[in-house]
């Protein structure tokens, strides 16, 4: 299991206690440092089953800097997907990403349901 994550972000903080806590093996990757390719996040919107617009961190500075709220219903999914691979700091998180699905954001109950 990957876990995609931002070590100065709260909820990315509060995710990973949580995986420690219920004893979950993961792989830990700093989002900032290696951000998702575009071939990831394809295949990763692809399993999801989610609209693009749940990858992109809505709440965060550049996505309002870059007024992406008005911007993304006219883009295409290969723009936004190539938007989403040019910084990390645009992707959801954290991100859990598992053989058969991918959960973006951290929702306790969610997680304890598809995890536990």
């Amino acid at each position: 299991m990957l876990f995609i994550q931002y070590p100065k972000c709260t909820m990315c903080k509060r995710a990973k206690s949580w995986l420690d806590e219920n004893k979950i093996d993961y792989t830990d990757r700093n989002i900032k440092e290696q951000n998702p390719t575009y071939d990831e996040l394809k295949l990763w919107h692809e399993k999801s089953g989610l609209p693009l617009k749940k990858f992109f961190n809505t709440s965060g500075m550049l996505y309002k800097e870059m007024s992406l709220k008005d911007r993304l219903p006219s883009m295409s999914e290969e723009e936004q997907l190539k938007l989403l691979a040019s910084d990390g700091m645009l992707v959801k998180r954290p991100l859990i990403i598992t053989d058969d699905r991918v959960l973006t954001g951290f929702r306790p109950d969610e997680w304890a349901e598809a995890l536990l």
